[in-house]
């Protein structure tokens, strides 16, 4: 396969996302090959580095990363770096001549890729000024690459997109949702549509619920002052979460292209249920943490953390019941919850099939254990099935037994990083694992609608849950309601209190 080609511009090249994940990231493919020696990479921003400060500051990213790096060396070499004032043309002018000598240096055909990992309010003045300063006007393809939040509700999610649809088309527009590139979120297409033991059974008929947890062990960290302003309906749930249902619930595509996936995907969430008025009391719960102990230490309040409103009414923790009307999941809850400051870090998805129509082995003190298809994202990837068996001994008692498969036990070494793919894909062209606009609007208006309602209403019982457990008791009242229970997420859940 031809190895990508191209210029890659990082906006934002001095933050924590950059030195965390992208150079990283870019070595890994380096290393592996996926990526020749045909691209350099100019970080942009407004420290008055000098190159060699910054290909140092990748070098450490990298070592900080890895422990240990060979090929370092000839790596950094690609690492460009430029000062610039992204309000001011002059900057941009300087950066184009950069970029030219770099495009005829490294052979590169013009193609440009501009990576926008800065705050939200400088998307839009950045790509006006890449077009009016002549950094999009390249024989070869322009991406723009776009991390999260894509707005803070849909109207500002609206004028961005009509802002950046001035400068660069729908496919040439690569919003990333990290969650998307992630190895099990990816398989989840694969479990589905390449085993005949499950896509029979993934519908209405065979399916009782299904619960899609993620949780955190840590606080806001340095986040305080963006976090209080977003909270965990939009940081997660508008993106992250929603994502995850729409790939679960979707149907099979003709064809496993961009635009097929992304279709089927689009038309889930249309079919989602709007959530409005006092039915949102009904269907989410939304919690906030208070002083508790994680793994045996005592750790502060969402309140009490740096650059929170001391009486902040941010929800730290969302837990939510979506229906989908349309004629394969009609009647099936999928149950959603996220928060900061749980009892365990985990991304895990839980599909309960329902009981089957007669027990011949019940018996009043042991019944029968439900078949569960659990597939684990993140921090373990995999995939366990929770079958019966019969039970060694001479009577005819059944006990639940596990199938495991570890994505991570197979060559001992962790799956590539989601920003390693995703990298990847923007090079290759490929927007299957990205956001289109459809679905980012779609997203909006439902979550909208329950940010309308708890903005207007304040929660009186804030903090409701202690840091260290698994959020406030209502969220299992809201499957107890149906009889069901939130299945653990790890063996150091705590139940709520």
């Amino acid at each position: 396969m031809e190895k990508p080609t191209s210029l890659i511009i990082i906006f934002g090249a001095t933050g924590d996302l950059a030195k965390r994940k992208l150079f990283p990231s870019l070595f890994h493919l380096y290393r592996k090959g996926k990526i020749g020696n045909k691209f350099a990479v100019i970080g942009v921003a407004r420290r008055p580095w000098s190159q060699e400060q910054f290909q140092q500051h990748v070098q450490d990213s990298v070592l900080t990363s890895l422990g240990q790096a060979e090929d370092i060396e000839s790596f950094v070499q690609h690492f460009y770096y430029q000062s610039i004032d992204v309000t001011d043309s002059s900057s941009y002018v300087q950066l184009n001549e950069l970029a030219n000598k770099l495009d005829v240096q490294y052979d590169l055909n013009g193609n440009r890729i501009f990576y926008l990992a800065m705050a939200p309010e400088f998307f839009g003045t950045i790509t006006e000024h890449l077009k009016a300063d002549g950094l999009t006007a390249t024989n070869g393809f322009k991406r723009l690459v776009i991390e999260k939040p894509f707005g803070h509700d849909l109207e500002s999610a609206k004028q961005l997109n009509n802002q950046i649809r001035e400068v660069f088309s729908e496919d040439e527009i690569y919003r990333i949702d990290h969650y998307l590139g992630k190895e099990m979120v990816q398989n989840i297409e694969v479990i589905r549509f390449a085993n005949a033991l499950f896509e029979p059974l993934w519908n209405n008929r065979f399916i009782s619920n299904i619960q899609i947890t993620s949780s955190e062990v840590l606080g806001v960290e340095e986040r305080g002052r963006y976090y209080d302003k977003s909270g965990a309906l939009r940081d997660m749930v508008q993106n992250h979460m929603l994502q995850m249902v729409a790939l679960l619930a979707m149907e099979p595509p003709i064809r496993l292209t961009t635009d097929e996936i992304r279709s089927e995907k689009v038309k889930v969430l249309r079919a989602l249920r709007p959530i409005k008025g006092e039915d949102v009391h009904r269907y989410f719960v939304r919690g906030q943490y208070g002083p508790g102990a994680i793994r045996n230490e005592m750790v502060p309040g969402y309140r009490q953390e740096a650059n929170v409103d001391p009486e902040s009414n941010t929800e730290t923790f969302v837990a939510g019941k979506l229906m989908i009307d349309n004629f394969r999941w009609a009647g099936v809850p999928f149950y959603i919850r996220t928060g900061k400051r749980m009892s365990a870090k985990s991304t895990k998805i839980v599909i309960q099939f329902k009981d089957i129509p007669m027990n011949l082995y019940y018996k009043m003190d042991q019944p029968l254990s439900p078949n569960l298809l659990v597939i684990h994202i993140q921090p373990e990837e995999g995939i366990t099935l929770h079958l019966n068996a019969k039970k060694a001994g001479q009577n005819m008692e059944t006990t639940p037994v596990k199938l495991d498969f570890a994505n991570n036990s197979i060559d001992g070494m962790n799956t590539p990083e989601a920003y390693e793919k995703l990298l990847y894909d923007c090079m290759r062209g490929d927007a299957t694992n990205f956001t289109h606009w459809d679905e980012v609007a779609l997203s909006w208006s439902f979550v909208d609608e329950i940010s309308k309602v708890w903005e207007s209403t304040r929660e009186e019982k804030f903090p409701n849950y202690a840091a260290g457990t698994m959020g406030p008791k209502a969220a299992d009242e809201l499957l107890a309601k149906d009889g069901f229970h939130w299945w653990p997420v790890s063996d150091f859940e705590v139940q709520s209190k």
